[in-house]
Protein backbone atom coordinates (compact mmCIF):
# COMPACT_ATOMS: atom_id res chain seq x y z
CA UNK A 1 0.00 0.00 0.00
CA UNK A 2 1.24 3.51 -1.13
CA UNK A 3 0.61 4.88 2.62
CA UNK A 4 -0.39 1.89 5.32
CA UNK A 5 1.94 -1.10 3.81
CA UNK A 6 6.01 -0.24 3.85
CA UNK A 7 7.67 -2.25 1.09
CA UNK A 8 10.34 -3.65 3.27
CA UNK A 9 8.04 -5.08 6.11
CA UNK A 10 8.08 -8.66 4.96
CA UNK A 11 12.43 -8.08 3.68
CA UNK A 12 11.02 -7.89 -0.05
CA UNK A 13 11.07 -4.56 -1.14
CA UNK A 14 9.56 -3.56 -4.96
CA UNK A 15 11.63 -1.54 -6.94
CA UNK A 16 11.17 1.53 -8.33
CA UNK A 17 10.19 0.28 -12.49
CA UNK A 18 7.71 -1.35 -11.10
CA UNK A 19 6.01 1.16 -8.64
CA UNK A 20 5.86 3.42 -12.09
CA UNK A 21 4.59 0.11 -13.81
CA UNK A 22 1.86 0.08 -11.24
CA UNK A 23 1.09 3.77 -11.34
CA UNK A 24 0.88 3.69 -15.29
CA UNK A 25 -1.39 1.05 -15.36
CA UNK A 26 -3.88 3.03 -13.13
CA UNK A 27 -3.37 6.21 -15.29
CA UNK A 28 -4.56 4.66 -18.25
CA UNK A 29 -7.46 2.68 -16.49
CA UNK A 30 -8.44 5.87 -15.00
CA UNK A 31 -7.88 8.35 -18.24
CA UNK A 32 -10.23 6.04 -20.96
CA UNK A 33 -12.94 6.10 -18.08
CA UNK A 34 -13.42 9.35 -17.14
CA UNK A 35 -12.63 11.91 -19.93
CA UNK A 36 -15.71 12.23 -21.32
CA UNK A 37 -16.91 13.36 -17.95
CA UNK A 38 -13.94 15.69 -17.61
CA UNK A 39 -14.83 17.05 -21.24
CA UNK A 40 -18.47 17.89 -19.55
CA UNK A 41 -17.12 19.81 -16.99
CA UNK A 42 -15.15 21.81 -18.46
CA UNK A 43 -17.76 22.65 -21.02
CA UNK A 44 -19.80 23.51 -18.40
CA UNK A 45 -17.86 25.64 -15.96
CA UNK A 46 -16.39 27.41 -19.09
CA UNK A 47 -20.09 28.44 -20.76
CA UNK A 48 -19.97 30.66 -17.51
CA UNK A 49 -16.51 33.03 -19.01
CA UNK A 50 -17.30 36.26 -20.56
CA UNK A 51 -15.73 34.89 -23.83
CA UNK A 52 -19.28 33.64 -25.97
CA UNK A 53 -20.63 37.40 -25.13
CA UNK A 54 -17.31 38.82 -26.62
CA UNK A 55 -18.11 36.89 -29.97
CA UNK A 56 -21.25 38.21 -30.20
CA UNK A 57 -20.20 41.79 -29.23
CA UNK A 58 -17.30 41.61 -31.95
CA UNK A 59 -20.41 39.86 -34.17
CA UNK A 60 -23.03 42.82 -33.93
CA UNK A 61 -20.10 46.03 -34.24
CA UNK A 62 -18.80 44.50 -37.53
CA UNK A 63 -22.33 43.77 -38.98
CA UNK A 64 -24.71 45.72 -36.98
CA UNK A 65 -27.06 45.09 -40.39
CA UNK A 66 -27.83 41.61 -39.28
CA UNK A 67 -29.32 42.14 -36.16
CA UNK A 68 -32.54 44.35 -38.09
CA UNK A 69 -35.83 42.06 -38.02
CA UNK A 70 -36.35 43.36 -41.90
CA UNK A 71 -33.16 41.10 -42.79
CA UNK A 72 -33.81 38.09 -40.36
CA UNK A 73 -37.23 37.10 -42.11
CA UNK A 74 -40.39 35.55 -40.16
CA UNK A 75 -38.76 32.41 -39.13
CA UNK A 76 -39.57 30.51 -36.43
CA UNK A 77 -36.17 30.86 -34.05
CA UNK A 78 -36.62 34.53 -34.50
CA UNK A 79 -40.46 34.83 -33.51
CA UNK A 80 -39.18 32.89 -30.51
CA UNK A 81 -36.17 35.94 -29.57
CA UNK A 82 -38.99 38.76 -30.63
CA UNK A 83 -41.66 37.36 -28.98
CA UNK A 84 -41.45 34.58 -26.80
CA UNK A 85 -38.89 36.20 -24.64
CA UNK A 86 -35.86 33.27 -25.73
CA UNK A 87 -32.64 33.47 -23.36
CA UNK A 88 -30.60 34.18 -26.27
CA UNK A 89 -28.85 37.45 -26.96
CA UNK A 90 -29.00 37.59 -30.57
CA UNK A 91 -30.39 35.99 -33.75
CA UNK A 92 -28.94 35.86 -36.98
CA UNK A 93 -29.92 33.82 -39.58
CA UNK A 94 -26.60 33.38 -41.57
CA UNK A 95 -23.01 32.87 -40.74
CA UNK A 96 -21.37 33.88 -37.94
CA UNK A 97 -17.71 33.05 -38.25
CA UNK A 98 -17.39 29.57 -35.99
CA UNK A 99 -20.82 30.40 -34.16
CA UNK A 100 -23.29 29.01 -36.54
CA UNK A 101 -22.87 27.36 -40.13
CA UNK A 102 -24.84 29.38 -43.32
CA UNK A 103 -28.34 29.17 -43.04
CA UNK A 104 -28.12 28.00 -39.52
CA UNK A 105 -30.22 29.72 -36.75
CA UNK A 106 -27.79 31.63 -34.19
CA UNK A 107 -31.06 30.44 -31.45
CA UNK A 108 -30.66 26.90 -32.36
CA UNK A 109 -26.57 26.96 -32.03
CA UNK A 110 -26.67 28.56 -28.92
CA UNK A 111 -28.93 25.99 -27.62
CA UNK A 112 -26.97 23.40 -29.02
CA UNK A 113 -24.51 24.67 -26.33
CA UNK A 114 -26.04 25.43 -23.81
CA UNK A 115 -26.04 22.18 -20.63
CA UNK A 116 -27.99 21.93 -18.18
CA UNK A 117 -26.46 19.08 -16.45
CA UNK A 118 -24.04 16.89 -16.80
CA UNK A 119 -26.01 14.04 -18.93
CA UNK A 120 -27.90 16.78 -21.10
CA UNK A 121 -24.14 17.37 -21.93
CA UNK A 122 -23.01 14.34 -22.94
CA UNK A 123 -25.82 13.87 -25.11
CA UNK A 124 -25.81 17.22 -26.59
CA UNK A 125 -21.50 16.74 -27.56
CA UNK A 126 -22.36 13.09 -29.03
CA UNK A 127 -25.25 14.40 -30.64
CA UNK A 128 -23.88 17.24 -32.34
CA UNK A 129 -20.17 16.91 -32.68
CA UNK A 130 -20.09 13.25 -32.52
CA UNK A 131 -19.19 10.33 -30.01
CA UNK A 132 -15.93 10.26 -30.23
CA UNK A 133 -15.84 14.62 -28.89
CA UNK A 134 -16.38 12.68 -25.58
CA UNK A 135 -12.52 11.87 -25.64
CA UNK A 136 -11.32 14.59 -26.69
CA UNK A 137 -8.30 15.52 -25.19
CA UNK A 138 -7.04 12.00 -24.32
CA UNK A 139 -3.77 12.27 -25.65
CA UNK A 140 -2.89 14.84 -23.43
CA UNK A 141 -4.70 13.58 -20.64
CA UNK A 142 -2.25 10.63 -20.94
CA UNK A 143 0.58 12.71 -21.45
CA UNK A 144 -0.14 14.69 -18.30
CA UNK A 145 -1.38 11.58 -16.49
CA UNK A 146 1.68 8.82 -16.92
CA UNK A 147 4.37 11.03 -15.55
CA UNK A 148 2.04 13.05 -13.17
CA UNK A 149 0.89 9.63 -11.37
CA UNK A 150 4.43 8.43 -11.41
CA UNK A 151 5.58 11.27 -9.36
CA UNK A 152 2.48 11.94 -7.24
CA UNK A 153 2.13 8.27 -6.51
CA UNK A 154 5.93 7.29 -6.19
CA UNK A 155 6.81 10.81 -4.22
CA UNK A 156 4.41 10.43 -1.67
CA UNK A 157 5.42 7.01 -0.88
CA UNK A 158 8.78 8.22 -0.29
CA UNK A 159 7.51 11.20 1.76
CA UNK A 160 5.17 9.21 3.47
CA UNK A 161 7.51 5.70 4.46
CA UNK A 162 10.57 6.26 3.80
CA UNK A 163 12.96 6.72 6.88
CA UNK A 164 15.04 9.00 5.07
CA UNK A 165 11.90 11.74 4.36
CA UNK A 166 12.21 14.51 6.42
CA UNK A 167 8.15 14.67 6.94
CA UNK A 168 8.48 11.29 9.34
CA UNK A 169 10.98 13.11 11.27
CA UNK A 170 8.85 16.99 11.46
CA UNK A 171 5.53 15.36 11.56
CA UNK A 172 3.30 12.81 13.39
CA UNK A 173 2.23 9.62 11.97
CA UNK A 174 -1.55 10.72 11.83
CA UNK A 175 -0.74 13.86 10.52
CA UNK A 176 1.88 12.66 7.64
CA UNK A 177 -0.26 11.80 5.00
CA UNK A 178 -1.34 15.46 4.93
CA UNK A 179 1.99 16.70 4.70
CA UNK A 180 3.03 14.30 2.11
CA UNK A 181 -0.02 14.22 -0.02
CA UNK A 182 0.14 18.14 -0.40
CA UNK A 183 4.22 17.94 -0.76
CA UNK A 184 3.78 15.63 -3.23
CA UNK A 185 1.19 17.25 -5.73
CA UNK A 186 3.05 20.37 -5.68
CA UNK A 187 5.78 19.02 -7.53
CA UNK A 188 3.28 16.95 -9.62
CA UNK A 189 1.51 20.02 -10.59
CA UNK A 190 4.22 21.82 -11.52
CA UNK A 191 5.81 19.32 -13.17
CA UNK A 192 2.65 18.70 -15.97
CA UNK A 193 1.21 22.50 -15.62
CA UNK A 194 1.59 23.41 -19.31
CA UNK A 195 0.46 20.12 -20.13
CA UNK A 196 -2.87 20.36 -18.68
CA UNK A 197 -3.65 24.19 -19.63
CA UNK A 198 -2.94 22.83 -23.59
CA UNK A 199 -5.86 20.09 -22.43
CA UNK A 200 -8.00 22.44 -20.85
CA UNK A 201 -8.14 24.82 -23.87
CA UNK A 202 -8.79 21.50 -25.91
CA UNK A 203 -11.94 20.05 -23.72
CA UNK A 204 -13.34 23.66 -23.69
CA UNK A 205 -13.26 23.96 -27.65
CA UNK A 206 -16.73 22.90 -29.16
CA UNK A 207 -17.01 21.18 -33.04
CA UNK A 208 -16.44 18.05 -34.25
CA UNK A 209 -13.21 18.54 -36.46
CA UNK A 210 -10.53 17.35 -34.01
CA UNK A 211 -7.33 18.14 -36.34
CA UNK A 212 -9.01 21.38 -36.67
CA UNK A 213 -9.53 21.94 -32.77
CA UNK A 214 -5.88 20.98 -32.28
CA UNK A 215 -4.59 23.15 -34.63
CA UNK A 216 -6.13 25.86 -33.07
CA UNK A 217 -5.02 25.31 -29.95
CA UNK A 218 -1.51 25.34 -30.87
CA UNK A 219 -2.20 28.45 -32.58
CA UNK A 220 -3.80 30.20 -29.49
CA UNK A 221 -1.02 28.75 -27.09
CA UNK A 222 1.81 29.66 -29.24
CA UNK A 223 0.60 33.60 -29.63
CA UNK A 224 0.12 33.29 -25.67
CA UNK A 225 3.59 32.65 -25.51
CA UNK A 226 4.66 35.42 -27.45
CA UNK A 227 1.99 37.73 -26.05
CA UNK A 228 2.93 37.08 -22.14
CA UNK A 229 6.33 34.74 -22.44
CA UNK A 230 6.70 31.11 -21.63
CA UNK A 231 5.92 31.82 -17.63
CA UNK A 232 1.91 31.75 -19.29
CA UNK A 233 2.19 28.26 -19.74
CA UNK A 234 2.06 27.89 -15.90
CA UNK A 235 -1.35 30.19 -16.49
CA UNK A 236 -3.64 28.71 -13.42
CA UNK A 237 -1.00 26.88 -11.73
CA UNK A 238 -1.79 29.00 -8.44
CA UNK A 239 -5.17 28.24 -8.63
CA UNK A 240 -4.50 24.62 -9.62
CA UNK A 241 -1.99 24.71 -6.15
CA UNK A 242 -5.46 26.10 -4.08
CA UNK A 243 -7.03 23.27 -5.37
CA UNK A 244 -4.62 20.39 -5.71
CA UNK A 245 -3.09 20.56 -2.09
CA UNK A 246 -6.26 20.92 -0.07
CA UNK A 247 -7.64 18.31 -2.40
CA UNK A 248 -4.74 15.63 -1.83
CA UNK A 249 -4.28 16.75 1.89
CA UNK A 250 -7.73 16.00 2.46
CA UNK A 251 -7.54 12.70 0.29
CA UNK A 252 -4.91 11.36 1.69
CA UNK A 253 -5.55 11.47 5.24
CA UNK A 254 -9.19 10.15 4.43
CA UNK A 255 -7.96 7.43 2.97
CA UNK A 256 -5.48 6.23 5.19
CA UNK A 257 -8.01 6.97 8.07
CA UNK A 258 -10.47 4.72 6.18
CA UNK A 259 -8.64 1.90 4.91
CA UNK A 260 -7.37 1.87 8.10
CA UNK A 261 -11.11 1.47 9.55
CA UNK A 262 -11.70 -0.92 7.39
CA UNK A 263 -8.33 -3.50 8.61
CA UNK A 264 -9.16 -3.09 12.33
CA UNK A 265 -13.41 -4.40 11.24
CA UNK A 266 -11.18 -7.39 9.42
CA UNK A 267 -9.24 -8.34 12.00
CA UNK A 268 -12.31 -7.59 14.94
CA UNK A 269 -14.10 -10.57 12.62
CA UNK A 270 -11.41 -13.04 12.50
CA UNK A 271 -11.35 -12.33 16.56
CA UNK A 272 -8.41 -10.40 16.74
CA UNK A 273 -7.67 -7.01 18.44
CA UNK A 274 -5.74 -4.24 16.06
CA UNK A 275 -4.73 -2.59 19.21
CA UNK A 276 -2.92 -5.79 20.61
CA UNK A 277 0.08 -6.21 18.89
CA UNK A 278 3.70 -7.03 21.38
CA UNK A 279 4.95 -3.86 22.02
CA UNK A 280 4.32 -2.25 18.09
CA UNK A 281 2.19 0.77 17.47
CA UNK A 282 -1.46 0.65 16.17
CA UNK A 283 -0.19 2.02 12.52
CA UNK A 284 2.76 -0.53 12.53
CA UNK A 285 -0.11 -3.96 13.49
CA UNK A 286 -2.10 -1.92 10.41
CA UNK A 287 0.79 -2.66 8.47
CA UNK A 288 1.66 -5.94 9.13
CA UNK A 289 -2.35 -6.74 8.42
CA UNK A 290 -2.45 -5.20 5.08
CA UNK A 291 0.98 -6.73 4.11
CA UNK A 292 -1.03 -10.37 4.54
CA UNK A 293 -4.19 -9.43 2.36
CA UNK A 294 -5.02 -11.05 -0.58
CA UNK A 295 -5.26 -9.48 -3.83
CA UNK A 296 -9.00 -9.30 -3.66
CA UNK A 297 -9.17 -7.58 -0.07
CA UNK A 298 -6.42 -5.24 -0.98
CA UNK A 299 -8.53 -4.39 -4.00
CA UNK A 300 -11.56 -3.77 -1.96
CA UNK A 301 -10.38 -1.74 1.16
CA UNK A 302 -8.74 0.56 -1.62
CA UNK A 303 -11.52 1.10 -3.79
CA UNK A 304 -13.87 1.96 -0.93
CA UNK A 305 -11.68 4.30 0.64
CA UNK A 306 -10.38 6.05 -2.55
CA UNK A 307 -14.02 6.86 -3.44
CA UNK A 308 -15.27 7.87 -0.20
CA UNK A 309 -12.27 10.07 0.40
CA UNK A 310 -12.11 11.34 -3.81
CA UNK A 311 -15.71 12.20 -3.60
CA UNK A 312 -15.75 14.14 -0.14
CA UNK A 313 -11.92 16.27 -1.08
CA UNK A 314 -13.67 17.01 -4.57
CA UNK A 315 -16.99 18.71 -3.23
CA UNK A 316 -14.95 21.12 -0.85
CA UNK A 317 -12.61 21.67 -3.42
CA UNK A 318 -14.93 22.61 -6.17
CA UNK A 319 -15.28 26.51 -6.08
CA UNK A 320 -11.17 26.80 -6.93
CA UNK A 321 -11.76 24.00 -9.87
CA UNK A 322 -14.22 26.78 -11.31
CA UNK A 323 -12.21 29.17 -10.92
CA UNK A 324 -8.61 27.29 -12.50
CA UNK A 325 -10.79 26.28 -15.22
CA UNK A 326 -12.31 29.44 -16.24
CA UNK A 327 -8.70 31.67 -16.24
CA UNK A 328 -7.29 28.47 -18.02
CA UNK A 329 -9.99 29.24 -21.22
CA UNK A 330 -9.68 32.75 -21.05
CA UNK A 331 -8.10 34.12 -23.97
CA UNK A 332 -7.11 37.72 -24.06
CA UNK A 333 -7.02 38.10 -27.81
CA UNK A 334 -10.58 37.14 -27.56
CA UNK A 335 -11.20 40.95 -26.50
CA UNK A 336 -9.13 43.16 -28.54
CA UNK A 337 -12.73 44.49 -30.21
CA UNK A 338 -13.66 45.71 -26.57
CA UNK A 339 -11.59 48.77 -25.28
CA UNK A 340 -8.40 48.81 -23.22
CA UNK A 341 -10.85 49.57 -19.96
CA UNK A 342 -13.15 46.60 -20.30
CA UNK A 343 -10.31 44.68 -21.13
CA UNK A 344 -8.23 45.22 -18.23
CA UNK A 345 -11.65 44.86 -16.12
CA UNK A 346 -12.06 41.37 -17.00
CA UNK A 347 -12.57 38.95 -14.06
CA UNK A 348 -10.19 36.07 -15.29
CA UNK A 349 -7.62 39.07 -15.03
CA UNK A 350 -8.33 39.45 -11.36
CA UNK A 351 -5.85 37.62 -8.45
CA UNK A 352 -7.65 34.09 -7.31
CA UNK A 353 -10.00 35.55 -4.39
CA UNK A 354 -11.09 38.53 -6.02
CA UNK A 355 -12.01 35.83 -8.87
CA UNK A 356 -14.00 33.71 -6.83
CA UNK A 357 -15.74 36.68 -4.69
CA UNK A 358 -16.66 38.04 -8.47
CA UNK A 359 -18.46 34.34 -9.42
CA UNK A 360 -20.15 34.71 -5.77
CA UNK A 361 -21.23 38.11 -6.06
CA UNK A 362 -22.78 37.35 -10.00
CA UNK A 363 -24.05 33.74 -10.14
CA UNK A 364 -24.21 33.18 -6.09
CA UNK A 365 -23.06 29.91 -4.40
CA UNK A 366 -24.34 27.95 -7.22
CA UNK A 367 -21.76 29.68 -9.69
CA UNK A 368 -18.86 28.43 -7.56
CA UNK A 369 -20.26 24.83 -7.45
CA UNK A 370 -20.92 24.71 -10.97
CA UNK A 371 -19.95 21.36 -12.76
CA UNK A 372 -19.92 19.92 -9.29
CA UNK A 373 -21.59 16.75 -10.33
CA UNK A 374 -19.47 15.64 -13.26
CA UNK A 375 -16.53 16.34 -11.42
CA UNK A 376 -17.48 14.25 -8.39
CA UNK A 377 -18.52 11.45 -11.23
CA UNK A 378 -14.97 11.84 -12.27
CA UNK A 379 -12.99 12.02 -9.00
CA UNK A 380 -14.62 9.78 -6.92
CA UNK A 381 -14.03 6.46 -9.78
CA UNK A 382 -10.93 7.77 -10.90
CA UNK A 383 -9.83 7.68 -7.46
CA UNK A 384 -11.09 4.17 -6.88
CA UNK A 385 -9.54 3.28 -9.54
CA UNK A 386 -6.12 4.36 -9.84
CA UNK A 387 -5.81 3.69 -6.11
CA UNK A 388 -6.84 0.22 -5.82
CA UNK A 389 -4.69 -0.30 -9.36
CA UNK A 390 -1.79 0.86 -7.70
CA UNK A 391 -2.42 -1.04 -5.14
CA UNK A 392 -2.93 -4.22 -6.39
CA UNK A 393 -0.03 -3.76 -8.70
CA UNK A 394 2.27 -3.15 -6.11
CA UNK A 395 0.98 -6.25 -4.11
CA UNK A 396 1.11 -8.53 -7.36
CA UNK A 397 5.18 -7.37 -8.04
CA UNK A 398 5.57 -8.11 -4.60
CA UNK A 399 4.16 -11.63 -4.84
CA UNK A 400 6.48 -11.78 -7.75
CA UNK A 401 9.63 -10.84 -6.05
CA UNK A 402 8.67 -13.32 -2.67
CA UNK A 403 8.41 -15.99 -5.08
CA UNK A 404 11.92 -15.08 -7.20
CA UNK A 405 13.54 -14.44 -3.64
CA UNK A 406 11.73 -18.09 -2.45
CA UNK A 407 13.21 -19.54 -5.55
CA UNK A 408 16.52 -17.99 -4.99
CA UNK A 409 17.04 -19.43 -1.02
CA UNK A 410 16.02 -22.68 -1.73
CA UNK A 411 18.81 -22.80 -4.98
CA UNK A 412 21.54 -22.06 -1.91
CA UNK A 413 19.96 -24.10 0.28
CA UNK A 414 20.19 -27.26 -2.54
CA UNK A 415 23.72 -26.53 -3.37
CA UNK A 416 26.52 -28.82 -1.65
Amino acid sequence: MVSSQDDGIDGIDISAGQKMISAISGSILTSLLVTPLDVVRVRLQSQGSSQPVTEFQKLAISSPSAFRPSNLGVTACCREVFFLNNNAEVCVAGPIGDIAAPGECAVEEVQKRTFNSTFDGMKKIARHEGFTTLWRGLSPTLVMAVPGNIIYFTGYEWLRSSKASPINKIAKDEYAPIVAGSVARTMAAATVGPIELFRTRLQASPGSTATGHLANTFKGMAKMVNENGYGSLWRGLTLTLWRDVPFSAMYWFGYETIRGKLTDLREERQGRSITRDGHHSRAGARKRSQSREGHTATFMDAFTAGALSGAFASTVTMPFDVGKTRRQVFRDSSNKALPAADKAAAPETRPMLRFLWHIYCTEGLAGLWKGWLPRTLKVAPSCAIMISSYEVGKRVFRSINERKARKQHEGHVGEP
